[in-house]
């Protein structure tokens, strides 16, 4: 058995499009960096003003929608997953989401920001896992969960 690198660093955005099926406009994570193994990672989205979402979610007022946050935690998270898994010579062709838990939203999102999804594995088994995600701005907490992925192959 393989054994798992202790620390990976850093994934740009050409491998991050590696190891997610997601592409634009739907792929939501930039970089990831702070890797350790399938431990903790975190995943960064800079918000612009011309992203899609923009146009209706709100014209006068536009805001990041809560539901793309969580989404951008469970990228992140499937991400590490992925590459947990091709460490281990275990090629994964698919990563579902499977739950997601004890979500919160605490402060808007708006274009310029650049979001950071702090994740931290909770527990693993075979090939499923379940992360704690918080989603920062400069800091502040702006969103939370609990996601369940689960990697499969066919």
């Amino acid at each position: 058995m393989t054994e798992t690198p202790t620390e990976l660093g850093t994934a740009d955005i050409m491998r991050v499009m590696e190891l997610l099926p997601h592409r634009y406009p739907f792929l939501l994570v930039d970089r990831i960096t702070a890797i350790n193994g399938d431990e903790s990672c975190i995943g960064i989205k800079n918000v612009t003003i011309n992203e899609p979402q923009f146009t209706g979610h709100f014209p006068a007022m536009p805001v990041f929608p809560g539901v793309l946050l969580v989404e951008g935690m469970a990228q992140t998270a499937g991400a590490i997953c992925c590459a947990h898994r091709l460490s281990q010579d275990t090629k994964p062709n698919r990563v579902y989401l499977m739950t997601i838990d004890k979500v919160k939203f605490r402060k808007p999102v708006v274009p310029g920001d650049t979001v950071e999804y702090h994740m931290k594995k909770m527990s693993n088994r075979r090939f499923m896992w379940w992360f704690r995600g918080e989603a920062k701005v400069n800091g502040a907490l702006v969103a939370e969960a609990e996601i369940g992925a689960m990697l499969v192959t066919e």
